[in-house]
């Protein structure tokens, strides 16, 4: 649903709803609007389009574009940079669900 129209009471506390603007989200980070489509450009965060095409920004994807931007001041090339944050997400689930496995498997034990 293209973000004019979707009530905005109860979102705010929402780190999925895309309140931000481009401008105001390159402004909030610091950086460029280019920053923010160079991030887009890689598939790293994917901004809502409001019904007359302009992107949307969550506070999820901000706080991406400020890691990406992050590993780029250190030096680190923005595709690699986006290509680390997806692999640290990704080792993060696969963390989360070992430790959810381990736990399930001590609980079985633990009922024999």
């Amino acid at each position: 649903m293209p973000a004019e129209n979707v009530p905005v009471t109860g979102n705010l506390d929402d780190d999925d709803y895309p309140a931000y603007t481009m401008g105001r989200a390159a402004d909030v980070l610091g950086i460029t609007p280019a920053f923010l489509r160079a991030v887009g450009g890689t598939g790293l965060i994917t901004p809502l389009r409001s019904e007359g095409g302009h992107r949307r920004y969550s506070r999820r994807q901000l706080r991406i574009a400020a890691r990406a931007r992050e590993l780029v001041d250190q030096g680190t090339p923005i595709e690699a940079a986006c290509r680390i944050i997806s692999l640290e997400d990704q080792l993060e689930d696969a963390l989360r669900l070992n430790r959810d496995m381990r736990r399930r498997l001590d609980e079985r034990d633990a009922d024999r």
